[in-house]
Parts: structure tokens; sequence; C-alpha cells
């Protein structure tokens, strides 16, 4: 056998969450769960018992869960888990407040960026606020053309908190691929970075982005997340506004 790379000290196995959740079922159900292989059985054998106790042991929050847990649990596909919830995917990812660290971002070896939960908390709230005041609400499409950058994070829990269906496409794609994809849900607001790194080099993509959106009259907005450039040339690029100007108003 292979000798493992790293060995979980008995204080660690202790104190690890799936420890703490092994003893949680094993009081709520009365029954044994001693490792990580009977609770993975028992994730199979009582499917509906697991996911309860797992809801309330994560501390996820919902408007309602419903009197369902699962239904057409045989099928795959067709399996439904809590049907009747009505769960709001950026309070959950949201609940935990504090200065621990949320997002730590390294964009090759240009940027480096560390934010805490306040601190995204309080970014995701800006955006909403300036969301909202745009008009969208649930339901609404968001075309996000962004790199692997906080802001994209930041920018769709604040689309998920509004209801707003978000989809999003890699700044390497070319004009044709971002008109193909957004062209299907025709997007009321685009979110999108002013360029990014790639192999040491940058890439600016405005132009990129004036003719998308020239192509898609259903944009109204576009909000550039300026990347490469502190203040990017967003002047062509038709109701472009920056992503800090977007949300100045609804600052404190």
């Amino acid at each position: 056998m292979p000798k493992p790379l790293w060995t979980p000290t008995n204080e660690l196995i202790a104190n690890a969450n799936i420890t703490k959740f092994g003893k949680t079922l094993e009081k709520q159900w009365s029954v044994d769960i001693k490792d990580s292989r009977q609770l993975i059985q028992f994730s199979i054998d009582e499917r509906e018992k697991f996911w309860l106790s797992l809801k309330d042991f994560a501390g996820f929050i919902a408007a309602t869960w419903g009197e369902r847990v699962l239904i057409n649990g045989d099928k795959m596909p067709g399996a439904k888990w809590f049907p009747d919830a009505k769960i709001n995917f950026a309070e959950n990812l949201l609940m935990h407040r504090g200065d621990a660290d949320a997002i730590v971002f390294r964009g090759e070896d240009q940027v480096e960026q560390r934010i805490s939960r306040d601190e995204l908390h309080d970014a995701v709230s800006l955006v909403a606020q300036a969301l909202k005041a745009e008009g969208i609400s649930k339901g609404d499409k968001i075309g996000a053309y962004v790199a692997n950058v906080p802001e994209a994070v930041i920018t769709m829990l604040a689309a998920a908190s509004l209801g707003a269906t978000w989809s999003s496409c890699s700044p390497d794609f070319g004009v044709n691929g971002v008109l193909d994809r957004f062209g299907q849900i025709q997007p009321k607001v685009m979110i999108t970075v002013d360029g990014y790194f790639y192999n040491g080099k940058t890439i600016d993509i405005c132009a990129k982005v004036e003719e998308i959106v020239k192509n898609l009259p259903s944009i109204k907005r576009v909000v550039v997340i300026p990347y490469v450039d502190p203040t990017p040339n967003i002047s062509a690029i038709p109701n472009a506004i920056s992503l800090k100007n977007y949300t100045d108003d609804f600052n404190p």
C-alpha cells in the first residue's frame, strides 16, 4: 500500500465537523456511526433522515422547508430534495460575519486581494442596492463576462439575493460565443471586466464588450469591473459605468 502523504491526528479527527455530525446522527436517530464509511452508508440507507439532520447541523436558512424531504428518490434524474423549500442562495453564503477571510485572490503575479466576511457582505449589499435601483428583480437576467475575480462572486451573490438569473462567460470567449449564450436569455444588465491577465500578458476586452452590447439590445446597462486598468476607457461601450461609480450612491 502507498504511504499516505498526510494523516490527521486523533485530536483533529475528534474535533472535525464530520465527526461532530456523526455524533449528532447517533443521538438523533439512535444509530451507530463510528467512521466515514458508516456515515456514507447511513446517507444511502436513510436518505431523508440524513438530509433532515444535515440541513439543521449546517444551519441552512430557508423561508420554508415544506413538508416533503424527497420525492422520486429512486429516479436519476428525477429525484428532488425539499421540493417545497424556498431558499436564497446568497443569504446562506453570507450568513457568517466577522473579519475572517471570505475570499483570498491572486491574479497571476499582478493582483493580490483578501476580502473578509464583513467586507464581502457589505460589497454584495452595495451591488444589490444598485441593481435594485436599476429595476432588477426576481426572474430578470444578468449576463456576466467576467474573469475569476472577487467581483465576480460579489456581483453573482448580489444578483442571487434579488432572485435574478445569472449566466457567465469567461473573458477569453469570442464575441460570437458570448452572443450565442447571452442571446438565449436576453439579459438586462451585463457585468464585465475590462480585461484579464494570461501567461504574463494583459488582454484588453473593451472592444469585444462594445461589439457584444451593440448586438444585444436587451442590455440596458453595462457595469465594468476595472481589473487590468484602474481607470479603463469605456466611453465607446453603450450605457457603460464602472462598478465603483455604479455603487457610489449607496455607499454610506
